[in-house]
């Protein structure tokens, strides 16, 4: 694969996507390493499990080169799983019920102990530093708890449009071409 080939950006979320890549393409030959995309992926707003991060890095990495992922098949592989609506956050209203779940008696906080115990041991665990990188947002400095409805409101930040509208857009304008 030649580093130099052109990257034709053709609409938004194209661009979203390559401005994102950008960021961690730290020699700025369009590739890079493959422990970036769940990081992309996740400050794109998407929810990607483990094995989905996993099956993008063996569709796009390099064969010759194991561990470099260039822009171009980056570029078009998550282009297209965005259009089928893959790796899509839950809703506010979802994930304040799961919390709701886990405070049976609904004091409307969960002690750091337990929020750090489920993340760590149930379903997809979280890392150490995924774990410290949440509880940094997640405590309330004043009690070390966790109040779910406040977190939920610092995590509802959404960009002007998000990467599922953009991938609507970018559907709706291939379709017509058709």
């Amino acid at each position: 694969m030649d580093f130099d080939t052109p990257v034709v950006v053709t609409n938004d979320l194209e661009k979203r996507i390559a401005e994102a890549f950008s960021m961690f393409d730290h020699i700025g030959n369009k590739t890079i390493d493959v422990r970036e995309v769940g990081t992309i992926l996740r400050f794109l707003g998407c929810t990607p499990t483990e094995q989905e991060i996993n099956e993008i890095i063996s569709a796009t990495e390099f064969e010759d080169t194991r561990g470099t992922i260039h822009l171009s098949r980056f570029l078009s592989h998550v282009c297209q799983l965005l259009t089928e609506r893959k790796m899509e956050p839950v809703s506010p209203e979802k994930l304040l019920e799961a919390f709701q779940v886990l405070d049976p008696d609904g004091n409307g906080f969960l002690t750091k102990e337990f929020m750090s115990k489920i993340m760590m041991e149930e379903g997809e665990p979280f890392t150490q530093e995924e774990l410290d990188e949440m509880m940094a947002v997640a405590i309330d400095p004043q009690t070390g708890n966790i109040s779910y409805e406040y977190y939920l409101n610092q995590l509802m930040y959404e960009p002007k449009e998000s990467i599922f509208e953009l991938a609507a857009n970018a559907k709706a304008l291939q379709s017509k071409k058709f």
